[in-house]
């Protein structure tokens, strides 16, 4: 049985957004990096990915849906939490889908390929990779609470390599508790 690798240090970042009992999404979720960390931290996972192989051992743990986001239909219809996490996955027409995932006072984490990636590995295609501000401009709406855009030197504990990046975290205002709660960097 192989360790699965680290969370990413992008999730780790912000443990405001891991509050215990919340209902989280890790979408594109693969072998559950990031889902066995939110699990283990109490959160409610759901997570998507189209590999079933890839996310057997995940299912003791939270709910788990296989299907292909790309070819659609969009399996969480209706369905909003507390937390979206995403990572290393970039598909564009569902990114409105994505942020409607996203309950009053929730957060996305989210953290992809940017343009440059092709000089230094894959992917490589336009259509995987963000261009400058990309990722921040499709969080208009949503309160940016932190965001990074370029090079990324390896991070050897996490098992990734240089790599071009987009990452921003953002909360959707709650008009409930307004106003705005601040959350405090740690």
């Amino acid at each position: 049985m192989s360790i699965a690798p680290n969370p990413s240090a992008w999730l780790t970042r912000w443990p405001q957004a891991l509050r215990p009992g919340a209902r989280a999404l890790d979408l594109a979720c693969g072998s559950g990096r990031n889902f066995r960390h939110l699990a283990q931290r109490g959160l409610k996972v759901t997570g998507v990915d189209r590999d079933a192989q890839a996310t057997e051992g995940l299912r003791a743990l939270g709910e788990v849906l296989v299907a292909d986001l790309e070819a659609g239909p969009w399996p969480l219809a209706g369905r909003q939490f507390d937390l979206v996490v995403v990572c290393n996955y970039l598909w564009r027409p569902c990114f409105q889908q994505v942020l409607d995932c996203l309950a009053p006072g929730a957060w996305l984490i989210y953290e992809t390929f940017a343009d440059g990636q092709q000089t230094v590995g894959r992917p490589g295609r336009p259509e995987f990779l963000l261009q400058p501000g990309e990722l921040l401009s499709l969080c208009a709406g949503l309160r940016v609470v932190g965001f990074e855009d370029g090079f990324s030197l390896p991070d050897v504990a996490g098992g990734v390599g240089e790599r071009f990046v987009q990452r921003v975290a953002a909360v959707r205002e709650d008009p409930a508790t307004a106003p705005f709660p601040r959350y405090f960097l740690t």
